[in-house]
């Protein structure tokens, strides 16, 4: 699958400081991690993945272009595994593939650290400032055996924040030594703060982070987890759909995906489908009138094949809905979105009726069905990476850090850096361009 990873929207290049990743203090174990056979596992600390992998940009990048500190299991540790007690959360809404990460941390901790105590907080940071509420539980590999065969999360999630000091308390008082926690930018950016307090305690705590964001929005990192599935559920609805379409005359099938602020799903799935019409994402901004408006276009579609699909992320268009008021906010702090896909439907019908078009508008909103499924094969491969190398890097004493994925290899990542500016489709970019050739739909 073809993603678009162009930095279109961030002011500049990180530099290497942006990207150097912050450690507990020095690795005085030897490390008990084996594979079987004679290959080295282990990662030579010189070597760097490249940010810019264009020939052109990367000459005029100096002697010492920007590059990330490979993922990977290392010679020597920060923790002594069996004396470690490591902490897991999820927090944020449900994606596909947060029981498979949660599983494969667990199993890396036992099988190739020795890890001996691996608790798990109830609902995000909620369990974890207040774990009188909701009681941790302690993850053994028998538990977690068939967990990736499971949507949702077995530990439950929450949105908001918490105090930092009493989760600091929490992981104190249980002695834990290594957190790891699988959330979106919201969640990331709680993991970061709650370093920055473990930071200025003085304590070695280390805290490590699994990207958890179904619509595929953070910088400098390919992918994360969930969001092939996404594609994968969303092309089946819109199967549906269009033969929703193709079953009525001037037949409409309209479909709602997730997608905030980052049109990467709507995108994808209507390249995965092909019969797609219309993709609407909150990066193109929506024109609804006049003659070169979005309503001329589908009229002019059911006048030449008499039926339509369109795709709408749920972000686009929110600016033809402004009230003039101030939006209201969820937990995590995000605006509340007005409901594109229920305004559209109203439009198009009013549209109809106005004109005289005799036509259906079938309306299919997937969002919570989609994002609570088990992953697909490729997430769930993904999932067990990322889970692998987040065990490899909290216990090589890295902090405040997440794994990513950039040019095909596994990456630390700052934290900082993932979170600072919010990754969009670029309407310049190939992938935009494949869109507009597949739907016909104008510029």
């Amino acid at each position: 699958m073809t993603l678009d990873v162009a930095p279109h929207n961030v002011s500049r290049w990180p530099t290497a400081a942006d990207l150097a990743v912050k450690t507990l203090g020095e690795c005085r174990y030897a490390s008990p991690f084996v594979t079987p056979g004679a290959h080295e596992p282990f990662v030579d600390e010189a070597r760097r993945v490249l940010l810019c992998s264009d020939a052109v940009e990367l000459d005029g990048m100096g002697a010492d272009p920007p590059s990330f500190e490979p993922a990977g299991p290392r010679a020597r540790i920060f923790f002594e595994p069996t004396a470690l007690t490591c902490g897991i959360l999820t927090c944020g809404g449900l994606c596909p593939g947060l029981n498979n990460v949660v599983r494969a941390i667990v199993l890396r901790l036992a099988h190739a650290y020795r890890v001996r105590r691996i608790y798990g907080f109830r609902y995000g940071y909620a369990g974890l400032a207040h774990p009188e509420l909701h009681v941790p539980c302690v993850l053994v590999p028998d538990f977690v055996e068939h967990l990736h065969e499971r949507g949702g999360t077995v530990l439950g999630s929450s949105r908001g924040p918490q105090d930092l000091g009493r989760m600091v308390d929490t992981l104190t008082r249980l002695d834990v030594g290594l957190l790891f926690v699988i959330g979106g930018d919201g969640g990331l950016r709680g993991a970061s703060a709650l370093a920055g307090e473990i930071t200025r305690r003085g304590l070695s705590i280390g805290v490590v982070g699994v990207p958890k964001t179904i619509d595929n929005d953070l910088q400098w990192t390919w992918r994360s987890f969930g969001f092939d599935t996404a594609v994968d559920a969303a092309r089946m609805v819109l199967t549906a759909a269009h033969e929703e379409a193709r079953g009525a005359w001037n037949g409409v099938g309209l479909v709602k995906l997730m997608g905030r602020h980052s049109g990467f799903i709507a995108a994808n799935a209507t390249l995965a489908s092909g019969d797609v019409n219309f993709c609407l994402v909150p990066e193109v901004p929506l024109v609804l009138d006049g003659p070169d408006g979005f309503l001329a276009s589908l009229e002019a579609r059911l006048a030449a094949k008499h039926h339509a699909v369109i795709v709408v992320a749920e972000g686009a268009g929110q600016e033809l809905m402004a009230d003039g008021g101030t939006s209201a906010r969820d937990p995590s702090g995000n605006v509340k979105l007005k409901d594109v896909g229920t305004f559209l439907r109203d439009r198009i019908v009013a549209h109809l009726d106005a004109k005289r078009i005799d036509g259906v508008v079938r309306y299919i909103d997937p969002s919570y069905t989609i994002r609570s499924l088990p992953t697909n094969s490729f997430d769930a491969q993904l999932c067990l990476a990322l889970g692998q190398h987040a065990v490899h890097a909290g216990m090589a004493g890295r902090t405040d850090v997440l794994v990513g994925v950039w040019n095909q290899r596994f990456t630390h990542l700052p934290i900082g850096a993932a979170v600072a500016a919010r990754r969009q489709l670029d309407p310049r970019s190939e992938l935009w361009q494949r869109v507009l050739e597949s739907t016909g739909q104008a510029r």
